[in-house]
């Protein structure tokens, strides 16, 4: 069951995100963190877990390590843990994409189960959202994208592979699924054939 400290967390993600949107949806930022914990949960995650992935973004995109040391302060260094290990960048302006992305995929690699986990969840949803946004807006759906149709492809390809050989082999084997798929509709819609 989960205590007043996922309620906690709940709120103080609420609070963090209250006016982020989803990159080119407009949707509340807050859906994607429910999504992502309600996905740890779902594979067997635990409360820290669960916690971590409502906080997942947080440090990346509200307030660096400041956040990071609330986090630790407010919920345990292992919640920081994973939330920090979800997290590519806090420089500004970031770190050039390509190698920014290729070192979170080489992190994910070697990242312990727990982290593994809530990193997963959230790179699922993310690529149910790209896949269903890409049935809605086609090609468009690339512009909103730092690394353009072919590296948001690529990064969800090694995103892929990276999970898929190292677990979590549920969310792994679903996250395949739906890369797959959006692979495909996308060669289908490539405007270079």
């Amino acid at each position: 069951m989960l205590s007043q400290r996922f309620d906690d967390a709940l709120m103080f993600a609420a609070e963090l995100h209250r006016r982020q949107r989803r990159k080119g949806n407009g949707v509340p930022y807050l859906s994607h963190l429910l999504a992502v914990a309600a996905i740890v949960l779902e594979h067997g995650g635990s409360e820290e877990q669960a916690i971590a992935a409502l906080l997942h973004d947080a440090i990346e995109d509200q307030g660096g390590a400041e956040t990071g040391e609330r986090i630790a302060e407010r919920f345990g260094e292992s919640v920081a843990k994973i939330v920090w290990s979800c997290t590519d960048s806090v420089s500004q302006p970031k770190p050039p994409w390509r190698p920014r992305k290729e070192a979170f995929i080489a992190q994910v690699r070697r990242a312990p189960d727990d982290v593994r986990l809530v990193a997963a969840a959230d790179k699922l949803h993310n690529a149910r959202t790209i896949l269903s946004d890409y049935r809605l807006h086609g090609e468009a759906l690339w512009q909103r994208f730092s690394g353009g149709r072919a590296g948001t492809l690529w990064y969800y390809g090694a995103l892929r592979d990276a999970f898929l050989a190292t677990g979590p082999v549920a969310i792994a084997d679903e996250l395949a699924r739906v890369v797959t798929e959006l692979e495909r509709l996308a060669s289908v819609g490539d405007p270079g054939e």
